[in-house]
């Protein structure tokens, strides 16, 4: 380009021509920029936030009393594994329903020590209904399948058992149970075998062991109903006047207490900033926004993952069920769904709602879309599919699925916060001024309180082992 002699460059156009108007990037100089607020990635949609009814815990702490239950240990148990060798933890072995509350570690080592480790292939048979239940199984890893005759034909699966899971412990107490059930392997499955003569040969030489069982078995002969809650005692279809029975409704004595759980930041802002730079957007406000988003968030991802309170780690090993193949299919949605009353939300990972999608298409079902809050989810048998990305993926491409009943009318899943406190900036949060450093920095203490609770165990269920990796070509 060529600039004839007087004229400036920027007055000149590229075909060489002399420039008529005021250019654009001059005319800026003058111009005021219409700009947006701070925008940020991290906000999602926390529909766990918004479907939890928030009720106050004005000690700090909220208290769930339950009726008494005969309460036996359901737990998983953990293993140590060494290259292809696995081990159980002795301490874990209080999981299993014959030694909940036996603590003779020297006992336990010895137990421990007498489990057999077993590989199975997959479809190979590990025990048979109707043949003597003469072990306990410890699975450390794999999938077994449950079955039982079906009423015309074959065998049907009633139910699955996954990694950290037991089962055989009841024929332990007794020489005369039997298998009600036949336990196939659906994958390569490793477990840990504990012969009933090998249990007894133990507790032969431990007094405490021997009296623990005793124990159990006498305790277990106490009046409750399926759930283990004691009995309430009633007459009903008589006739006449006869002696009606008398009880009472009895009360768990060390019921569980959730404490308020606090995620804190300290919110650091330069007075200059704060008093200079406040055209159009305060920057204090702004700060504070966009610092109570990420609480929120982190607020979130505990009442999902946290192992006090998280809803992961706080479902009942009764209330979780593994998938039947792998994928989330409308049938392992049906049993989750079937196993408590008033299932009101399915909460899953956005990338678990499209492995929903994929099995429902292939069958040749579409999930039906409902109005939710003004937005439009998937829904299954009028239940909302809500997406929640703080459920955890895991390596092998394998995540879960959560269900809940909510409300305290409800007995159901709550979140708990407590209100009117000091410096409140929202319900449950607070924006407290600490003052001004040396270095003329002001800072603020950003503080949010909250939990969760689940009133009754069938609240809250949870769907294992979903497979969402998409099928290969």
């Amino acid at each position: 380009m060529t600039v004839e002699p007087g004229v400036a460059p920027e007055a000149a156009t590229e075909n060489g021509q002399s420039q008529r108007s005021l250019g654009t990037a001059a005319a800026r100089n003058l111009a005021t920029t219409t700009k947006s607020a701070p925008q940020m990635q991290g906000i999602t949609s926390r529909w766990l936030l918004r479907v939890l009814p928030w009720v106050e815990a004005a000690g700090g702490a909220y208290r769930v009393n339950r009726r008494l239950s005969y309460s036996v240990g359901d737990g998983r148990v953990d293993f140590i594994q060494t290259g292809s060798e696995v081990r159980v933890i002795p301490a874990e072995l209080g999981e299993l329903p014959l030694l909940r509350g036996f603590t003779e570690e020297a006992v336990l080592a010895s137990l421990a020590g007498q489990f057999e480790q077993r590989e199975y292939a997959a479809g190979e048979t590990i025990v048979a209904a109707g043949q003597p239940a003469d072990h306990v199984f410890l699975v450390a890893h794999g999938k077994i399948n449950k079955l039982a005759p079906a009423k015309w034909d074959g065998q049907g699966v009633i139910g699955s058992i996954a990694d950290g899971d037991h089962f055989g412990s009841e024929g332990l107490a007794g020489p005369d149970s039997t298998w009600e059930y036949t336990a196939r392997a659906a994958t390569p499955v490793t477990a840990l075998a504990l012969p009933r003569q090998a249990f007894q040969s133990v507790m032969q030489q431990a007094d405490g062991l021997r009296e623990h069982v005793a124990g159990f078995v006498t305790g277990t002969q106490q009046a409750q109903n399926k759930y283990g809650e004691k009995a309430i005692e009633l007459a009903s279809g008589h006739v006449g006047e006869p002696d009606l029975p008398g009880t009472f409704v009895d009360y768990d004595l060390s019921p569980r207490e959730y404490e308020l759980s606090v995620a804190q930041t300290v919110l650091k802002v330069h007075t200059r900033v704060a008093d200079l730079y406040n055209q159009p957007y305060n920057q204090v406000e702004q700060q504070v926004k966009l610092t109570i988003e990420a609480l929120r968030e982190r607020q979130e991802h505990e009442l999902v993952n946290n192992r006090e309170f998280g809803l992961l780690h706080n479902a009942d090993y009764r209330q979780r069920i593994t998938t039947h193949s792998g994928p989330p299919t409308p049938d392992d949605l049906d049993e989750l769904i079937s196993r408590r009353r008033n299932a009101q939300y399915l909460l899953a990972h956005p990338r678990a709602i499209a492995a929903i999608g994929r099995e429902f298409n292939s069958r040749g079902l579409v999930p039906h879309s409902i109005d939710f809050h003004g937005q439009h989810v998937p829904s299954w048998r009028g239940i909302p599919i809500l997406p929640c990305n703080k459920i955890p993926i895991s390596r092998e491409n394998t995540t879960s699925i959560l269900v809940m009943r909510t409300g305290q009318d409800n007995q159901g899943v709550i979140g708990l916060h407590q209100t009117g406190i000091p410096d409140e900036y929202e319900p449950g949060l607070s924006v407290r001024f600490m003052g001004i450093d040396e270095k003329a920095i002001i800072s603020y203490l950003v503080s949010t309180y909250y939990s969760a609770a689940v009133l009754v165990p069938d609240a809250l269920g949870v769907l294992e082992n979903v497979d969402i990796a998409r099928p290969g070509a």
